[in-house]
């Protein structure tokens, strides 16, 4: 069910805007009820509160897009955000001069837009919502370097009989590296360390097995 809160305060703007500040919400966010108009009364006598209900839209996308836009402005950023919803997923696809600064070093700056903007859908949500986003594709053109360094590494193990550790990584991809090897017949993978330093190791089947 939706959130839904009753307010007051000496106008119906002022109790409206008691009711945003505790939902943490905009006025596109909700529907307002004016339940009382409230009155100054005759010389301050006989006044009444202004009293409205206020309910949470259940809008998960919507929210997720106007906080994205307050997060661009406030970078100074020129993007366009594209949004791809079904019932559990919504997928935000940025676009625009100035992507390459949402991606951030190493898709960090992506990461953390993407994590945050999760918060704010879920928020607004009454179940769980899968949120992911990319810029310009990049996580598919990640995904394919990523798996290709895998490969490439993998045969270098192979060949020297040495096993080898990938610098650190994001569990997004750590979980493409080890997948790109699942199947592979004479390498494995496990990770070591703690996050946000947490890396993947490439070894040999038989010198993983005899620790």
């Amino acid at each position: 069910m939706s959130k839904v809160i009753e307010t007051a305060g000496k106008t119906v703007d002022e109790a409206i805007n008691a009711a945003l500040e505790q939902l943490g919400a905009d006025i596109d966010d909700v529907e307002v009820t004016v339940l009382e108009e409230g009155s100054k009364g005759l010389f301050g006598i006989g006044s009444r509160q202004a009293r409205v209900q206020v309910r949470l839209r259940l809008d998960p996308a919507g929210a997720g897009v106007r906080f994205l836009e307050e997060v661009f402005e406030k970078m100074d950023v020129d993007v366009d955000i594209e949004k791809t919803e079904d019932e559990n997923s919504v997928m935000y696809r940025i676009s625009g001069k100035d992507s390459g600064i949402v991606i951030g070093r190493r898709g960090e700056t992506l990461d953390a837009l993407q994590y945050l903007t999760s918060l704010v859908v879920n928020k607004h949500s009454n179940r769980y919502v899968r949120v992911t986003m990319d810029v310009e594709n990049y996580r598919e053109k990640r995904e394919e370097t990523l798996v290709r360094l895998a490969r490439r590494l993998a045969d270098k193990v192979v060949r020297f009989r040495r096993s080898i550790s990938l610098e650190p990584m994001n569990p997004y991809e750590r979980r493409i590296i080890h997948s790109a090897l699942q199947n592979n017949e004479f390498v494995e993978t496990y990770s070591v360390g703690e996050d946000p330093n947490r890396k993947v190791v490439i070894a040999l089947k038989q010198a993983r097995s005899g620790r």
